[in-house]
């Protein structure tokens, strides 16, 4: 029992000092095997082991007690009480220090995993934070872009307008010309209509005139 306690206690230690200190790899493989004591019927196996160990130091313990009372009353140790007080001594002392071990690689194991995932999310984070700083500077080139374009449509509407008052201008000459011009052409017209009118009657008092002369001759 003492060679198996001695075993278990050193391995307990070799699995303690790879989770505490990083040697290459050796940290991960640790910590794989304590991932599958802890899946499956892991857990219930130590469970039981473990209250199997704590029943045995109890008993140890008791019998310490025991012994040192008989020893108390009788004013003397016998040499086989020696041997047995020492025994369950050094039982005692290797399961306590066997479930102690194993508290401390489950609390460290537990830890190791918290921030392997606090590294991960970490990570993570760093990651989202590069993407939304990428895209905000996606952003802003756009909307520098989309600045310079809204500035040179702005040129380019001011020259429009430009433009556009310029046809304006040239169109009010054009019908201002347009309305001398018709009314030009309505004075000729009606001048027109005069010297018409004045032939006619021109023209009436020539037949007269002829109509005159004809008679007299």
């Amino acid at each position: 029992m003492i060679q198996l306690l001695f075993l278990v206690l050193f391995a307990e230690g070799v699995v303690a000092l790879l989770l505490m200190v990083k040697i290459g790899p050796l940290r991960e493989l640790a910590m794989r095997a304590v991932d599958q004591v802890k899946t499956g019927k892991g857990p219930a196996t130590v469970k039981t082991l473990a209250c199997t160990l704590s029943v045995i130091l109890m008993s140890s313990v008791t019998s310490i007690l025991k012994i040192q009372n008989r020893g108390l009353k009788l004013g003397t140790v016998s040499p086989m009480d020696q041997v047995l007080w020492r025994t369950h001594l050094l039982e005692a002392s290797l399961i306590g220090f066997t479930l102690f071990l194993a508290f401390v690689i489950d609390r460290l194991h537990h830890y190791l995993r918290k921030l392997i995932t606090l590294r991960k999310t970490g990570s993570t984070s760093r990651e989202e934070v590069e993407k939304l700083q990428m895209e905000n500077r996606s952003l802003r080139e756009k909307e520098e872009k989309t600045s310079s374009e809204i500035k040179k449509l702005q040129q380019e509407n001011a020259k429009l307008n430009e433009k556009m008052k310029k046809l304006k201008s040239e169109t009010e000459e054009h019908e201002r010309k347009a309305s001398t011009a018709e009314a030009h052409v309505n004075a000729l017209q009606k001048q027109s209509e005069e010297l018409l009118l004045e032939y006619d009657r021109l023209l009436e008092d020539n037949q007269i005139l002829q109509a005159q002369l004809l008679s007299r001759g």
